[in-house]
């Protein structure tokens, strides 16, 4: 590992991490159980992303020390804690400050987040003691580490908002799918119920006494899948190349987006020539099933491991066709017609024949709206979570270099 470069701005001092925390072993407060609760107990936690694996009962040998910063040994992912914890894997470090009144712990974790290591490769060594306590880092003063400290604190507080409330409208939008995509809605904007209104059975249980069910073919004006063989890819290509990896569930993903030249494409799309706001449903891979409306008004061209799916007009919109199978018991529908254990893979001739619950068309459009509502709270969420995000990475490169320094910072916010 080289030696880190760093540029000392007046006033800061250069620290060795290994200097500054002092690391405990989790071992004391690992779980005896793995069979966790969902909803309450104490949190079992883990660095990387899932972050909270679950809740134990266990209340022995809990860490209530905090606040902390639990590191990964082997990946050198970190999070900063401030609530009592018990861990699953011993193969992490506990990290808080050697003297607190001279070191603050959040700035520490800012710094932990920002480094980078070069992989030495697949040596599934621990890496705290090799190669983080070697690091060196520069912290400003105390008192100019607290007020950064203060700053990164609220945008974190504003990011935690955020993401509860994309939680929140998320858990209303799946009651809201499923209720509408079961009992459907008047059209007084009521949901039904087998109370207030006459139902029937079905294949797919019992729905209003006006809906049909039958194959998603009887309701379609075309399905069919994308090229069975696999063109040279073209960086310089003028046309899209859809793959299922770009297919998510609910929108197209245009990142790792490949293109292929004039000659191939003229080939594949006489095959299957998507349009603006066709239906397009992953067929085979670990993604089969993964569904979303094709948002590109161009055209572009398909593998065979994605099906496009085009509701017949006046009978059964596009939009509902996602979000019924999007919805558990249309996702259920799809699995059940599912071949394959290492590969999950449909054919087309069972994605004609998965049953689809058909609404009459104006409700349709009731219930599209009604969704479409919530997930715009969502979409909205969203991206102010990615700005705040994208704002507290400018902040940690421009506080924790000494680039900005913070009493410039707060003399210019005071004036705006």
């Amino acid at each position: 590992m080289e030696e880190n470069q760093l540029h000392v701005p007046n006033g800061w001092d250069e620290y060795c991490l290994g200097n500054i925390l002092n690391y405990e072993q989790p071992y004391k407060y690992t779980v005896d159980s793995t069979d966790y609760n969902d909803k309450s107990g104490i949190p079992v936690l883990t660095a990387g992303k899932s972050f909270i694996l679950g809740y134990t009962t266990e209340l022995h040998d809990v860490y209530q020390n905090t606040p902390v910063i639990i590191f990964d040994d082997f990946t050198t992912d970190s999070k900063f804690v401030d609530f009592p914890f018990k861990v699953k894997s011993s193969a992490m470090k506990f990290l808080k400050p050697k003297n607190p009144d001279e070191f603050d712990i959040k700035i520490i974790f800012g710094y932990l987040q920002n480094l980078k290591i070069r992989e030495t490769g697949g040596d599934h060594k621990r890496r705290w003691i090799s190669e983080f306590s070697k690091l060196k880092v520069i912290l400003p003063p105390f008192s100019e580490q607290t007020t950064i400290a203060r700053i990164l604190s609220k945008v974190d507080e504003a990011i935690a908002q955020t993401e509860q409330l994309i939680a929140k409208y998320t858990r209303i939008k799946t009651g809201l799918m499923q209720d509408l995509l079961t009992k459907g809605i008047d059209e007084y904007g009521k949901i039904r119920s087998e109370q207030t209104h006459e139902f029937k059975d079905s294949p797919l249980g019992r729905i209003p006494k006006e809906w049909e069910c039958n194959t998603l073919i009887s309701f379609c004006e075309k399905i069919q899948d994308g090229t069975h063989f696999s063109p040279k890819t073209d960086s310089n290509g003028a046309y899209k190349y859809i793959t299922s990896k770009n297919i998510r569930m609910g929108h197209l993903d245009l990142t790792n987006l490949e293109h292929i030249n004039n000659d191939a494409h003229k080939k594949i799309y006489r095959r299957c020539s998507v349009k603006y706001n066709d239906v397009l449903l992953t067929k085979d891979g670990a993604s089969t099933g993964n569904i979303c409306l094709n948002p590109l008004d161009e055209e572009f061209s398909l593998l065979s491991s994605v099906a496009l799916i085009r509701g017949k007009k006046g009978k059964l919109l596009n939009e509902y066709i996602v979000q019924f199978f999007m919805e558990e018991s249309g996702q259920k529908s799809l699995v059940d017609q599912m071949s394959g254990n290492a590969i999950t893979r449909i054919t087309l001739t069972k994605i004609n024949n998965t049953q689809i619950k058909v609404p009459l068309f104006d409700e349709q459009q009731r219930i599209v709206q009604n969704l479409k509502s919530k997930e715009n709270l969502i979409i909205n969420e969203r991206i102010k979570l990615s700005k705040l995000q994208s704002l507290k990475a400018g902040l940690m490169q421009d506080l924790l270099s000494g680039k900005v320094r913070v009493n410039h910072l707060i003399k210019e916010t005071a004036t705006t």
